[in-house]
């Protein structure tokens, strides 16, 4: 019989110094998850809520990993930035070293790393942003998995580099026909319905595809599934999620390779 694993990210300590309301959500969230990924105080986060983010991670036993994204605090990380490959390996380079003390004060293990926001999507499009993304954590660590878009420039970079490349999939997202998210500014690039994202994401992990916006079948690797951590019933969605994988007979835990 065949088994089934995925891993559950969440992008957390996206508080930032006297805006504290996420992080209530990100305690509620924590038992609910497998892996977080902890800002590191570029597009949010500060070193107080690193510090806690990662003792409370520790506590609930979830793997921990670095979230780096562009310098642009206002615009959350969401804003395209012209960066150079050098800009983007120094400032994930620094990112990741900053979390990565916390960790290890704390007496943890850094897990993986996952690019934020606009970086995130450069970088899956971007073969050089790739390559230096890839190998600025090949060179910190490189035991080190790193997170990225199914099928995209990132996790191909990962693979030249030596770096352990662990497939994400969006369960709130849809997919265009070449395996890319669809755009947020495009219409129906967000499944609202709940029973539909959770059909999807059992379909990405038993079968291996997806269903593109205009009815395609895309094959999918999906190794950890993204849950976002900031959205109205992102409680409710990731208590059900992991109700469902785990009824359906899927382990859910944080990824290792096998």
């Amino acid at each position: 019989m065949q088994t089934y694993t995925l891993d559950i990210n969440c992008d957390l300590g996206e508080s930032y110094g006297t805006y504290r309301t996420m992080m209530k959500s990100d305690e509620a969230i924590l038992p609910l998850i497998t892996s977080a990924n902890i800002a590191c105080g570029f597009h949010a986060g500060d070193p107080a809520t690193m510090r806690l983010t990662v003792e409370h991670a520790m506590m609930h036993q979830v793997a921990i990993g670095a979230h780096p994204g562009l310098p642009d605090l206002q615009g959350f990380g969401r804003r395209i930035m012209e960066i150079t490959p050098r800009e983007a390996y120094d400032m994930v380079v620094y990112q990741i070293g900053a979390l990565e003390a916390f960790v290890r004060a704390s007496g943890g293990q850094l897990h993986h790393v996952k690019p934020h926001g606009a970086l995130y999507n450069m970088a899956a499009a971007d073969i050089k942003l790739a390559q230096a993304i890839a190998e600025a954590v090949y060179q910190v660590e490189p035991e080190l998995y790193l997170y990225g878009l199914a099928g995209s420039e990132l996790m191909m970079a990962a693979k030249r580099t030596g770096v352990r490349g662990v497939s994400e999939v969006f369960a709130d997202r849809t997919y265009c026909s070449d395996g890319r998210l669809t755009p947020r500014s495009h219409h129906g690039a967000l499944i609202e319905q709940p029973e539909a994202a959770l059909a999807q994401v059992l379909r990405m992990v038993k079968e291996g595809k997806v269903i593109a916006v205009d009815g395609t079948e895309v094959p999918i690797r999906a190794d950890t599934v993204c849950i976002h951590g900031d959205g109205e019933h992102a409680l409710t969605f990731a208590q059900t999620i992991r109700e469902i994988l785990e009824a359906a007979g899927v382990d859910v835990t944080a990824y290792q390779a096998t």
